[in-house]
């Protein structure tokens, strides 16, 4: 089985050859997020080029091995929700993929890599560079040229642009870019749950392993691992939950099934006396880094033995048939932490708690959604600064576009864990589902600039959120507001604008904003939200608590532009399909006003910063 992986990893790598030296778009990183990107930007004719260190694209999805998805089951936004639909026909429905308790999408990593290739091989634009080393980008006359191994040959190719979606942003170091790395000090990044002082602690990395039931009889212990000591991992099975703070369950079955897969694998990606693994990998050397790995890897391993030997677990062994490699593990490690540069905005924690009393109203900016809580791993560095995550609770969020553009070069685009977010914050956008829209993102960025020949900071944001929203991507966070409605462009649209809001609940390991789009709307609730983007309304005060009647919708929209009647709105009724009888009385929906606004008004033409603030 394991020679079939292997032919079917040479087989692919086939269809994808070097076959030119220049390109609109070069990605440094075939991971989670170099793979988004490269579909999203060759899907709109972009030739692009990602260059890839291993055989498979997708990164922590795959070649990592963390193949339970954290988060946005009900946001299943652009490529993200594309690859859960993948999923669920290979496997049969979505209940399927519902195997163990930690996620509600669980698959084997050779399933994901084969998707994410078929997802790439369609596009005629996109080629993959395989087992390609990055050596070096330079960037001059407006011009990249990068360097890069691949089978011993030195290759170097051309572009206007380039997205740094290496694992720990070694592209943008490269170019001199300063980064925050580890904890922020409290009063430097404006969190009063950071630490008073910064440190360069970052969070636990894992060397995750996928484990096979190979049969009651079976005895698929490996051999004792140098330096095993059970005590490391004697708590291993006592677990309690962080969110509900439910006393520990002794329970070695229920860890084994928080990642079991489907096929009778499981995943071993466990924090608690398991296999978390501490090293700050960033500003080592390769020749250093691949040391600290394969001490990640020697945990691991032990950890298994330990499942095998200590717990009677004999039948669970290593995966023969998933990861193209000698030792049946993973390619790379799970990096839960990368350089964090300074980009044009900063992600930080009042935007995701209280995005619409935060400094800015940066959520008008958004271009990719998340709602898994804020997550850390510092088990392996008990010296670590206490931080009261049980306390940070937040709703679901968006990411603003600002931060995946540096603040000191003119073509670089941020990806992966790299953008320019807090240490705290990361802990919630370096999951799978977000990283998967940050790199969608970065891809639609990238072609908005290519086409109007500017740089990523010089364009328009809505342009990108109008290219992310035709590819059914979210840029506001509502849970209620399905891709699949025939409304669901003109709620983000006019969600983005601020006119109305959505209500944020910090609600267990899938927080919730909604957008409530069958509540009635009142008089003064529109003209608030009009307020901030019309001058004529701002000395307006004649608007009531009273719900609102469509004829009083139109009286109202008539103070921002004359011509509007009531032969307009029906019109604009008709052509936004609006169900239900068009009459002066009835009172309008969040969902009907949405459309009509969008229709009427387009206030999502009217152009912002990156702070999010109306110019037009």
């Amino acid at each position: 089985m394991k020679n079939l992986v292997l032919t079917f990893a040479l087989f692919f790598a086939s269809f994808y050859t070097f076959a030119q030296e220049k390109y609109d778009l070069i990605i440094v990183g075939g991971g989670a997020s170099g793979t988004a990107a490269g579909v999203a930007a060759g899907r709109a004719g972009v030739s692009v080029l990602i260059i890839e260190p291993t055989t498979w694209l997708g990164g922590m999805l795959t070649a990592a091995g963390v193949s339970a998805i954290d988060g946005n089951h009900r946001l299943p936004s652009g490529i993200w929700g594309e690859f859960k639909g993948e999923l669920e026909a290979y496997y049969g429905g979505a209940d399927k993929l519902a195997t163990g308790w930690v996620s509600n999408t669980l698959f084997e990593p050779h399933v994901g890599n084969e998707i994410l290739h078929k997802m790439a091989k369609s596009v005629r634009s996109l080629e993959v560079s395989f087992e390609s080393d990055w050596q070096s980008a330079e960037y001059t006359n407006g011009l990249w040229s990068v360097t890069f191994t691949k089978g011993g040959e030195v290759k170097k190719a051309q572009s206007t642009l380039l997205i740094d979606a290496t694992e720990l942003g070694d592209v943008a170091a490269s170019q001199g870019l300063p980064y925050r790395l580890g904890m922020d000090a409290r009063d430097e990044i404006g969190e009063s749950f950071a630490p008073a002082e910064a440190n360069d602690i970052i969070q636990d990395l894992t060397l995750v392993a996928t484990l096979k039931d190979y049969g009651p009889d079976a005895d698929m212990t490996i051999q004792k691992p140098e330096g095993y000591d059970p005590e490391l991992f004697a708590c291993a099975c006592a677990h309690a939950d962080p969110i509900t703070d439910e006393d520990p369950t002794l329970d070695c079955g229920k860890m084994l099934d928080y990642g079991k897969l489907p096929n009778g694998k499981y995943m071993i990606n466990w924090p608690n006396c398991g296999n978390d693994h501490y090293v700050n990998l960033v500003e080592l050397t390769p020749e250093e880094r691949l040391k600290e790995i394969e001490k990640a890897k020697l945990r691991t391993l032990q950890f298994v033995y330990y499942i095998q030997n200590e717990l009677g677990f004999k039948n669970l062994g290593l995966a023969d048939d998933e990861y193209p490699t000698a030792d049946q593990m993973p390619m790379i490690p799970y990096h839960r932490e990368s350089r964090r540069y300074y980009g044009l905005v900063d992600f930080t924690l009042p935007y995701v708690r209280t995005p619409y009393n935060a400094p800015n109203p940066l959520y008008r900016t958004g271009i990719a959604v998340g709602d898994y809580t804020i997550d850390h791993h510092h088990k392996e560095r008990p010296d670590a600064p206490n931080i009261d995550f049980i306390k940070i609770r937040v709703p679901s969020y968006n990411v603003p576009l600002g931060a995946l553009i540096p603040k000191d070069h003119p073509a670089l685009i941020l990806a992966e864990k790299s953008i320019s977010v807090s240490n705290i914050v990361n802990g919630a956008s370096r999951l799978q589902p977000v990283v998967l829209g940050i790199g969608h993102a970065a891809g639609a960025l990238a072609v908005v600039a290519l086409r109007n020949g500017k740089t990523p900071a010089e364009i328009s944001i809505r342009a990108v959120q109008k290219q992310l929203l035709l590819q059914k991507a979210y840029i506001m966070p509502f849970i209620d507001v399905s891709s699949e409605m025939q409304s669901f462009g003109a709620i983000q649209r006019v969600g983005a604008t601020g006119i109305f809001k959505g209500e944020g609940v910090p609600y267990l390991w899938a927080n919730q904003t909604w957008f409530y789009p069958e509540r009635a709307v009142t008089e003064y609730e529109l003209i608030q939200g009009l307020k901030p983007l019309y001058p004529s309304l701002q000395t307006f005060w004649g608007a009531s608590g009273e719900y609102l009647t469509l004829s009083r919708f139109i009286e109202l929209l008539q103070l921002v532009d004359k011509d509007i009647n009531q032969a307009v709105v029906s019109e604009a009724w008709d052509q936004g399909r609006l169900e239900g009888n068009f009459f002066d009385g009835l009172v309008l929906t969040r969902e009907q006003a949405s459309v009509l606004l969008d229709r009427l008004l387009d206030p999502f033409a009217k152009e912002i910063n990156w702070q999010g603030e109306v110019t037009d």
